[in-house]
Protein backbone atom coordinates (compact mmCIF):
# COMPACT_ATOMS: atom_id res chain seq x y z
CA UNK A 1 0.00 0.00 0.00
CA UNK A 2 1.74 3.04 -1.00
CA UNK A 3 1.15 6.04 1.80
CA UNK A 4 1.42 9.39 1.43
CA UNK A 5 3.19 11.41 4.08
CA UNK A 6 2.56 14.94 5.24
CA UNK A 7 4.82 16.37 7.93
CA UNK A 8 3.54 19.58 9.81
CA UNK A 9 6.04 20.87 11.29
CA UNK A 10 9.74 22.55 9.10
CA UNK A 11 11.83 22.00 12.87
CA UNK A 12 14.53 19.92 12.34
CA UNK A 13 14.38 18.28 15.52
CA UNK A 14 10.39 17.78 14.90
CA UNK A 15 9.18 14.61 17.07
CA UNK A 16 6.41 14.35 14.80
CA UNK A 17 9.61 13.30 12.28
CA UNK A 18 10.60 11.10 14.60
CA UNK A 19 7.12 9.96 15.31
CA UNK A 20 6.78 9.55 11.40
CA UNK A 21 10.06 7.30 10.87
CA UNK A 22 9.79 4.94 13.51
CA UNK A 23 6.25 4.33 12.51
CA UNK A 24 7.99 3.93 8.93
CA UNK A 25 10.43 1.44 10.04
CA UNK A 26 8.19 -0.44 11.90
CA UNK A 27 5.66 -0.88 8.92
CA UNK A 28 8.03 -0.85 6.06
CA UNK A 29 7.06 -4.28 5.21
CA UNK A 30 3.34 -2.99 5.03
CA UNK A 31 3.40 0.69 3.74
CA UNK A 32 5.42 2.38 1.08
CA UNK A 33 5.78 6.13 2.32
CA UNK A 34 5.77 9.14 0.16
CA UNK A 35 6.67 12.16 2.22
CA UNK A 36 4.92 15.16 0.63
CA UNK A 37 7.49 18.38 1.58
CA UNK A 38 5.07 21.38 2.35
CA UNK A 39 7.96 23.73 3.59
CA UNK A 40 8.74 25.33 -0.21
CA UNK A 41 4.70 26.26 -1.05
CA UNK A 42 4.72 30.02 -1.21
CA UNK A 43 1.58 31.57 0.75
CA UNK A 44 -2.47 30.28 -0.59
CA UNK A 45 -3.29 33.12 -2.70
CA UNK A 46 -6.31 32.24 -4.71
CA UNK A 47 -5.58 35.03 -7.50
CA UNK A 48 -2.53 33.13 -8.91
CA UNK A 49 -2.71 29.96 -10.56
CA UNK A 50 -0.94 26.96 -8.35
CA UNK A 51 2.41 26.65 -9.48
CA UNK A 52 3.26 23.21 -11.14
CA UNK A 53 5.13 21.17 -8.27
CA UNK A 54 1.77 21.83 -6.33
CA UNK A 55 -0.50 20.26 -9.28
CA UNK A 56 2.32 17.90 -9.46
CA UNK A 57 2.10 16.42 -5.40
CA UNK A 58 -1.45 16.85 -5.80
CA UNK A 59 -1.56 14.16 -8.11
CA UNK A 60 1.10 12.36 -6.41
CA UNK A 61 -1.20 12.24 -3.40
CA UNK A 62 -4.39 11.01 -5.44
CA UNK A 63 -2.81 8.46 -6.84
CA UNK A 64 -1.48 6.54 -3.07
CA UNK A 65 -3.86 4.44 -1.37
CA UNK A 66 -3.69 6.36 2.26
CA UNK A 67 -2.48 9.67 3.71
CA UNK A 68 -1.16 9.86 6.74
CA UNK A 69 -0.71 13.69 8.63
CA UNK A 70 2.09 13.97 11.63
CA UNK A 71 1.74 17.20 13.01
CA UNK A 72 2.06 19.30 16.48
CA UNK A 73 -0.28 21.64 17.54
CA UNK A 74 0.49 25.10 17.31
CA UNK A 75 -1.66 27.80 19.73
CA UNK A 76 -4.23 25.02 20.01
CA UNK A 77 -4.77 24.26 16.57
CA UNK A 78 -3.14 23.32 12.95
CA UNK A 79 0.41 24.46 12.32
CA UNK A 80 0.18 27.34 9.64
CA UNK A 81 2.37 25.43 7.30
CA UNK A 82 -0.14 22.59 7.25
CA UNK A 83 -2.97 24.64 6.43
CA UNK A 84 -1.22 26.52 3.80
CA UNK A 85 -0.73 23.44 1.99
CA UNK A 86 -4.19 22.11 2.65
CA UNK A 87 -5.23 25.25 0.91
CA UNK A 88 -3.04 24.25 -2.59
CA UNK A 89 -4.26 21.19 -2.88
CA UNK A 90 -8.28 22.33 -2.26
CA UNK A 91 -7.83 23.56 -5.48
CA UNK A 92 -6.13 20.82 -7.31
CA UNK A 93 -7.66 18.38 -9.89
CA UNK A 94 -8.35 16.17 -9.12
CA UNK A 95 -8.90 16.80 -5.90
CA UNK A 96 -6.16 14.47 -4.09
CA UNK A 97 -7.83 14.02 -0.45
CA UNK A 98 -11.49 13.17 -1.89
CA UNK A 99 -12.61 9.70 -0.21
CA UNK A 100 -8.93 8.97 0.60
CA UNK A 101 -8.25 7.18 3.80
CA UNK A 102 -6.80 9.70 5.92
CA UNK A 103 -5.36 9.53 9.87
CA UNK A 104 -3.79 12.38 11.81
CA UNK A 105 -1.16 11.31 14.21
CA UNK A 106 0.44 14.31 16.44
CA UNK A 107 2.97 14.61 19.33
CA UNK A 108 3.66 17.97 21.48
CA UNK A 109 4.89 18.11 24.83
CA UNK A 110 2.33 19.36 26.26
CA UNK A 111 -0.15 16.98 28.70
CA UNK A 112 -3.38 16.27 26.11
CA UNK A 113 -0.80 15.71 22.95
CA UNK A 114 -2.12 17.49 19.56
CA UNK A 115 -6.12 17.42 20.25
CA UNK A 116 -7.10 20.54 19.55
CA UNK A 117 -5.05 20.36 16.47
CA UNK A 118 -6.57 16.99 15.38
CA UNK A 119 -10.41 18.50 16.05
CA UNK A 120 -9.42 21.53 13.97
CA UNK A 121 -7.71 19.87 10.96
CA UNK A 122 -11.06 17.34 10.62
CA UNK A 123 -13.15 20.26 10.56
CA UNK A 124 -10.76 20.92 7.19
CA UNK A 125 -11.15 17.32 6.77
CA UNK A 126 -14.84 17.67 6.17
CA UNK A 127 -14.51 20.02 3.85
CA UNK A 128 -12.02 18.23 1.46
CA UNK A 129 -14.05 15.07 2.11
CA UNK A 130 -11.15 13.12 3.47
CA UNK A 131 -12.40 9.55 4.95
CA UNK A 132 -10.69 9.92 8.37
CA UNK A 133 -10.42 7.15 10.35
CA UNK A 134 -12.05 7.84 13.68
CA UNK A 135 -9.89 5.46 16.04
CA UNK A 136 -7.62 4.68 17.65
CA UNK A 137 -6.69 8.57 17.77
CA UNK A 138 -2.90 9.28 18.34
CA UNK A 139 -2.35 12.27 20.34
CA UNK A 140 0.97 11.56 22.00
CA UNK A 141 1.29 13.60 24.90
CA UNK A 142 4.19 14.67 26.77
CA UNK A 143 6.26 14.10 23.66
CA UNK A 144 9.98 15.24 25.14
CA UNK A 145 9.75 12.61 27.36
CA UNK A 146 8.74 9.97 25.21
CA UNK A 147 10.84 10.84 22.31
CA UNK A 148 14.74 11.21 22.96
CA UNK A 149 17.08 11.48 20.21
CA UNK A 150 14.19 11.01 17.77
CA UNK A 151 13.59 7.55 19.23
CA UNK A 152 10.28 6.97 20.85
CA UNK A 153 11.37 5.13 24.07
CA UNK A 154 8.08 4.58 25.36
CA UNK A 155 6.77 1.02 25.04
CA UNK A 156 3.07 1.88 25.48
CA UNK A 157 3.87 4.37 22.69
CA UNK A 158 5.36 2.65 20.06
CA UNK A 159 2.62 -0.43 21.56
CA UNK A 160 -0.90 2.13 20.40
CA UNK A 161 1.55 3.01 16.81
CA UNK A 162 1.59 -0.55 16.09
CA UNK A 163 -2.27 -0.78 16.51
CA UNK A 164 -2.83 2.30 14.58
CA UNK A 165 -0.99 0.90 12.10
CA UNK A 166 -3.13 -2.12 12.02
CA UNK A 167 -6.27 -0.23 12.26
CA UNK A 168 -4.73 2.10 9.23
CA UNK A 169 -4.42 -1.12 7.01
CA UNK A 170 -8.18 -2.46 7.63
CA UNK A 171 -9.55 0.98 7.03
CA UNK A 172 -7.61 0.97 3.82
CA UNK A 173 -8.92 -2.16 2.95
CA UNK A 174 -12.87 -1.54 3.74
Amino acid sequence: MKIAVVIGSLRKESVNRAVFEQYAEFNKDVFQFEEFAIGDMPLYNQDIQAPDFIQQRAQAIADCDGVLIFSPEYNYSVPGVLKNALDWWSRAEPQPFAGKPTAIIGASPGAIGTARMQYHLRQVGVFLNMRLLNKPEVMIGGAYDKVIEGKIVDDGTVEFLQTHAESFKQFIES
